[in-house]
């Protein structure tokens, strides 16, 4: 069927010619889809503001050879100009459509798209700190993408109990005969916070120490850049200093 419908967010755009525009989507139905968005960027285009990162929109497409083509797009969630306004949310936003974008080159799933929606809309709305909503965007699609760290038993033997050393490389807790010399211990008041970021628990989230969720921010970006086998380039943007969120 040339042409289909599907809701997507949008990860990323590149200018093509003089008006147009290659939008790179991650669609509900069919995963990471690149199109042409024609003459989007003319000031009388129709559409050009619903094709903006960060922005939802229901579209009509055309199936072409190698690039698709928008026919139709309606806004389903106008999120852009609420994140761009502050830099945390921006900053945090983009590093989630670059592990989007990332991880749907393999195989993308309606639940990586459901879990970047409702990210992308707690940043807008400033529902958590933008930190921590990145951090459990990430253990989530980790775990959704075959990648969930282990934060009980131990990732190298399967050791039960309440282990300190949380090594990346060799899939999150390990235990003291497993890791490496020189592992440095991870607080319990971290692993908690690790578990509660992975389950979604916000009223332990929101009340966590900054130390904690400093401890645990850096956990997770190194676990998760380490599995991506390749950096995010948007960390290198994210500010350590306390962040803004409802408390």
């Amino acid at each position: 069927m040339p042409t289909y419908r599907d809701e997507a967010v949008i990860l990323r755009t590149h200018k093509l010619g003089e008006a147009d525009r290659i939008v790179t989507m991650l669609s509900r139905r069919n995963g990471k889809i690149r199109a042409v968005a024609k003459g989007v960027r003319r000031t009388s285009s129709k559409f050009g503001s619903r094709l903006e990162p960060f922005m939802v929109a229901d579209l009509q497409l055309y199936q072409g050879r190698s690039l698709d083509i928008v026919q139709q797009a309606e806004s389903l969630g106008s999120y852009g100009s609420e994140i761009a306004a502050h830099y945390d949310r921006f900053t945090s936003a983009n590093a989630m459509v670059e592990t989007a974008d990332r991880l749907s080159d393999a195989e993308a799933t309606p639940e990586q798209y459901l879990l970047l929606v409702g990210g992308l809309r707690a940043l807008s709305r400033g529902e958590h700190a933008p930190r921590s909503i990145l951090d459990s965007y990430l253990l989530r699609v980790m775990a959704l993408s075959g990648w969930a760290p282990s934060l009980g038993d131990c990732a190298r033997c399967g050791a039960p109990g309440s282990h300190t050393h949380f090594v990346a490389q060799m899939g999150g807790l390990v235990c003291s005969s497993c890791a490496p010399a020189g592992s440095p211990r991870v607080a319990e008041s971290t692993l908690g916070l690790l578990r509660s970021l992975m389950r979604g628990e916000w009223d332990a989230v929101d009340s966590a120490a900054h130390s904690d969720t400093a401890a645990a921010s850096g956990l997770v970006s190194t676990y998760a850049q380490f599995h991506l086998e390749r950096g995010i380039r948007s960390f290198a943007h994210i500010s350590d200093q306390p962040r803004e969120g409802i408390r």
